[in-house]
């Protein structure tokens, strides 16, 4: 028989006969063709095909006369130790990294501090620079103020007197 006689007889189009024979991996006889040449057997085969796909069973888990049942099975998963040893190592990395951070910052406040010590006593010292500046100036704006008071006229006179005594001495 045929595709399309057995197409008709199980009430199926040809090309899910073919689909199921590629799916199913079943071997049949072909003609010089290479057409599918189906017996008694095959249809039979067929048939069940037909009523375990309208039952709900899935084209793949098909169980197929004659032939042991192939279910697809995943290996089951073996705990991988190496991924948890992994993972401990990438923990103790970030400890170390968390503790060098940690050093880092402190050092940089122990900078930080004694930069702002300096600073201070640099502040400091500028002060004391700038209270003897004003001390200086001070001082000298009183001798200067004693200086004008000594230019007054009457001083002036009494100067001019004293060169004019000196001089009259000596015969200038």
């Amino acid at each position: 028989m045929n595709t399309s006689a057995a197409a008709k007889l199980l009430g199926v189009s040809p090309s899910t006969i073919q689909r199921w024979v590629k799916q199913a991996n079943l071997q049949m006889e072909r003609t010089e063709l290479g057409h599918y040449q189906f017996s008694e057997e095959s249809i039979e085969v067929l048939k069940d095909i037909k009523e375990q796909l309208s039952n709900g069973v899935l084209l793949q888990d098909l169980k197929i006369k004659g032939r042991k049942h192939r279910k697809a099975t995943i290996p089951a998963v073996k705990p991988d130790f190496t991924v948890e040893k992994l993972m401990k190592r990438l923990e103790e990395i970030e400890k170390r990294l968390d503790r060098k951070a940690d050093e880092v910052v402190s050092y940089q406040i122990l900078q930080h501090r004694r930069e702002i010590e300096e600073l201070q006593n640099e502040v400091a010292r500028l002060t004391e620079v700038i209270t003897g500046m004003e001390e200086a100036a001070a001082q000298r704006e009183t001798v200067q103020d004693e200086n004008k008071l000594s230019l007054t006229p009457g001083n002036t006179l009494k100067k001019f007197k004293k060169r004019n005594i000196i001089s009259s001495f000596f015969g200038f």
